[in-house]
């Protein structure tokens, strides 16, 4: 820890201290500190500049089988005790839960840092001055691509977030997470005719980043794309989503088997376990111990260990995503997933994720295609979380004989997200670097709503 950070153990033990003072049964403690700094630029010129920092920590306490979570930016001793005394008392009147409870000391997890995870880039933080440059070179590499008319905005950015985690059960770790960003937004055609899209980069490491111009030059190649984008034609065809949106199938799955939705009865896998749900060749891998994976962590927000696991294996659903409380629900164990702010309670929530490959690349699955719909970008969404009926503004190309030919926009796919994973078609274009890594996905058949 540099000397000029604040100690956040020591927050989390004074939290404690206080809460055991007021009275609580049982506490924990989530501390956080952040920095961060980014620059935007427009027309070769900053247009806004940006450095934060934020000190805060929230405290869980239990009274019996009551709870109650309380948050603060006001650290002084006084206020602290304040904090701990409005909180129990706020648990003295809460509804009782008896699922309610603090881990176990044999369920904490051994390792309390992120040793081994590279989650903390050593090198220095970007001077203001270098995020401005990088910004800008981006956007004037987005500018040289034929088509462009103009970029919207480019951006670069840093931080780092330290997070220490304390409980009345022996539980105490810590661990800090850094990030760089460049983005850039470009813009084809006039008016009406108006077409943009995008690059977005994240790494951990700074010096894992692509170069700003490679950023910006993609995005401008991706706006350029869409120039003159009209409404497909409509019916049922294949779809096939690119690796940049392919996640959001996936993201819908995590979410019907996320423990907060079993317990509420509201998913539409609520009666799915041990059936197959993916192709079954197909695997769906949470992978928390990632070397420098952006959602990796050595342990949860309760303290329990995270450790890899197959959601769904050969196809098969095996398990629900769990924090303590819902386990106790459904009278299962926890699998190490709880994710809290300071302001909330522990909840359910994945880390990385990886899902099988396929061998084909997406060249290769637009030719399978035949006639189709390409999907880059989705727009809005209503997905029933409980029947799983899909519907979602599209854009992106479509495919006639294998192989694209026209940019369109304005045009709607529909489905039940049922059928649609238990056919999807992999290719192997996953980006390492991202916490979903999932490539794009070929659904052999969705309603499209066009022309």
């Amino acid at each position: 820890m540099a000397q000029d950070e604040p100690n956040l153990a020591a927050l989390a033990a004074a939290l404690l201290d206080a809460a055991r003072a007021a009275g609580a049964d049982a506490a924990d403690a989530l501390a956080r500190h952040g920095h961060a700094s980014s620059a935007d630029v427009r027309d070769g010129t900053l247009e806004h500049a940006e450095a934060a920092e934020s000190l805060e920590a929230g405290l869980r306490v239990l009274v019996g089988p009551r709870q109650a979570v309380v948050a603060s930016s006001d650290l002084r001793p006084a206020a602290l005790r304040a904090l701990a005394e409005r909180a129990v008392a706020m648990a003295r009147a809460a509804p009782e839960d008896p699922t309610l409870g603090l881990a176990t000391p044999d369920q904490l997890a051994r390792q309390r840092d992120a040793a081994g995870l590279e989650l903390d880039d050593p090198a220095p933080p970007p001077a203001p001055a270098a995020l401005q440059a990088a910004a800008m070179e981006a956007e004037a590499a987005a500018r040289a691509v034929p088509g462009v008319a103009q970029v919207d905005s480019a951006s670069a950015s840093h931080g780092r977030t330290r997070v220490f985690v304390a409980a009345s059960n022996g539980f105490a770790g810590g661990y800090a997470r850094s990030s760089h960003s460049l983005s850039c937004v470009a813009i084809s055609g006039t008016g009406l005719g108006m077409e943009r899209d995008h690059a977005h980069e994240h790494r951990l490491f700074a010096a894992d980043l692509p170069p700003p111009d490679q950023v910006g030059r993609l995005a401008g190649e991706r706006a350029a794309a869409r120039a003159g984008a009209r409404k497909p034609p409509g019916g049922r065809f294949p779809v096939l989503f690119d690796e940049r949106v392919a996640g959001t199938l996936i993201g819908h799955l995590i979410a019907a088997v996320n423990g907060t939705a079993i317990v509420r009865g509201a998913s539409w896998l609520r009666d799915a376990l041990g059936e197959p749900v993916l192709p079954a060749a197909l695997s769906l891998t949470e992978e928390p111990l990632r070397r420098r994976g952006p959602a990796s962590r050595p342990f949860d927000a309760e303290g329990l260990a995270c450790k890899p696991r197959d959601i769904v294996r050969d196809g098969v659903l095996t398990g629900w995503t769990l924090d303590l409380g819902t386990a106790r629900r459904l009278g299962l164990q926890s699998t190490g997933n709880a994710a809290r702010g300071p302001a909330g309670p522990p909840a359910p929530s994945v880390a990385n994720l990886a899902l099988t490959p396929g061998t084909a690349g997406r060249a290769e699955l637009i030719a399978q295609m035949g006639r189709g719909l390409l999907i880059t970008s989705l727009i809005g969404s209503t997905v029933n979380p409980t029947t799983g009926d899909y519907s979602r503004g599209a854009s992106g190309f479509w495919v006639e004989g294998g192989e694209i030919a026209y940019p369109v926009n304005e045009c709607t796919i529909a489905g039940a997200l049922r059928d649609m994973l238990a056919g999807i078609v992999p290719a192997n274009d996953a980006r390492p670097h991202l916490a979903r890594r999932v490539p794009s996905l070929l659904v052999p058949g969705l309603t499209v709503a066009g022309d």
